[in-house]
């Protein structure tokens, strides 16, 4: 039998989260053992693009992934890719993945015996033991669940290849002739990426995307904006007063800087509101938050305005009422704001409404919940947890070795896909699992 103490924390996943909490370990001196099915370790989905089209959605002075050297990321930069080492500025994504990539793999260099690195896929989790699908086994002295973003879920039309379930599948936009229409539905930061993609070989046909409020996401301002300083009655109190309080401080200095002043408590928020005011929220306002909360670089927006302009992207709001494929064309059914029903139809049809989380339905964590060892939270958004990120037994109790880091803690935590967000949870995961 190991003893525990010089055992490895085993991490599931080896995307942004999993990658840079196992660097921080390291440097901390404790080991662990990434396990990735995916080809690369580090850049996980969002970081893994090669189009210098796709750009980040945080200024780059804002993307060290340590939290005590703030720099990391710009001086990065300034010694491997000089052009776009404007601290300011909104550095492209793959620029981003060799940043992740780089750091990985020189602190495995320094320290081999701390950062072992696996290709496989986790199948269930015994204990403080990670079972491969391979057979093996990796026994650890705590195991993190940093998994990432899912795939979309499909559409019910989503075994027709006029329908494109996952459009990160590789290759699969490649389908797309150059004049070719799509629907899209959402228009959110997928749709976005999604249309550049296109772009970038050379499509030039007309994309029609549909999402409940039809709503886009904004763009950063020409500078950071300097956080507001929220008074008590934004932060406490009914939702609707609270709303009140941050609707007049918009007016008064402008959204960007609201939105700053909230974004490093927003996790404390989400944390102190009941679930009646967790729904309520989702219900209501969700839309506006995302859109305002997560900003695209103004070179995009005004990418997306463009096209816009010329007719070739259209952004309708409406609820689908159905999805059909015959032959080479793909339609949509919509009820439209007012009641109105629309039908629209394209040659393809791509799902871009984010990430599919369901904790119940994934094989690893449903196998938990089946077992007692976790269970969902109350509106089913994904794993309950406390407030440091430790799994909940299906009787409330705290599993002190299986901890949750990344977009899969959102039902806890909601912010928990930023970089700025993430290193922070990533440098108190890290002191927690080294004390």
């Amino acid at each position: 039998m190991n003893d525990a103490s010089s055992l490895p924390v085993v991490i599931v996943g080896g995307g942004f989260s999993g990658a840079m909490l196992a660097a921080r370990l390291a440097e901390r001196g404790q080991a662990s053992v990434l396990i990735e099915r995916g080809e690369a370790f580090g850049p996980g989905v969002a970081y893994s693009t090669t189009l210098p089209e796709h750009r980040l959605n945080v200024r780059s002075e804002r993307m060290s992934a340590v939290v005590d050297r703030p720099r990391d990321f710009v001086d990065w930069l300034e010694e491997c890719a000089s052009s776009c080492a404007d601290p300011e500025g909104f550095a492209p994504r793959l620029f981003y993945g060799q940043y992740i990539r780089d750091r990985l793999t020189t602190l495995a260099a320094l320290r081999p015996d701390l950062i072992q690195q696996v290709k496989g896929e986790a199948v269930a989790i015994d204990g403080q033991t990670v079972a491969l699908s391979d057979g093996r086994r990796i026994e650890g002295r705590a195991v993190v669940l940093a998994t990432g973003n899912p795939a979309p879920r499909n559409t019910p039309t989503g075994q027709s290849p006029r329908v494109l379930s996952d459009p990160w599948a590789p290759g699969v936009l490649e389908r797309i002739q150059p004049d070719d229409a799509v629907l899209i539905l959402g228009s959110g930061l997928t749709m976005v990426d999604v249309v550049l993609a296109l772009q970038a070989q050379g499509w030039r046909g007309r994309a029609t995307a549909v999402s409940r409020r039809g709503l886009l996401p904004r763009a950063h301002g020409a500078h950071h904006d300097a956080p507001v300083a929220l008074p008590p009655e934004a932060l406490t109190g009914a939702l609707s007063q609270r709303l009140a309080s941050a609707r007049r401080l918009t007016r008064e200095h402008g959204w960007r800087r609201v939105m700053e002043g909230y974004r490093p408590i927003t996790a404390d928020l989400w944390r102190a509101a009941t679930t009646a005011e967790r729904a309520r929220f989702l219900r209501h306002l969700r839309p506006w938050w995302d859109v305002h909360r997560h900003r695209i670089a103004p070179e995009i927006a005004a990418a997306l305005e463009a096209l816009i302009a010329e007719g070739r992207l259209s952004v309708r709001a409406g609820r689908v009422r159905a999805t059909e494929v015959s032959g080479d064309a793909a339609t949509l059914t919509v009820n439209a704001p007012g009641g109105a029903v629309q039908t629209l139809t394209a040659q393809w049809l791509i799902d871009c409404t984010g990430p599919g989380h369901s904790a119940a339905t994934t094989p690893l964590t449903a196998a938990l919940i089946a077992e007692g060892r976790a269970r969902l939270d109350p509106l089913k958004l994904g794993l309950d947890l406390d407030e440091t990120g430790r799994i909940l037994h299906a009787d409330g109790t705290v599993d002190p070795d299986l901890y949750v880091l990344g977009p899969p803690a959102r039902a806890a935590l909601w912010e928990t896909i930023a970089v700025p967000d993430l290193r922070q949870r990533i440098e108190q995961l890290s002191q927690a699992l080294t004390t």
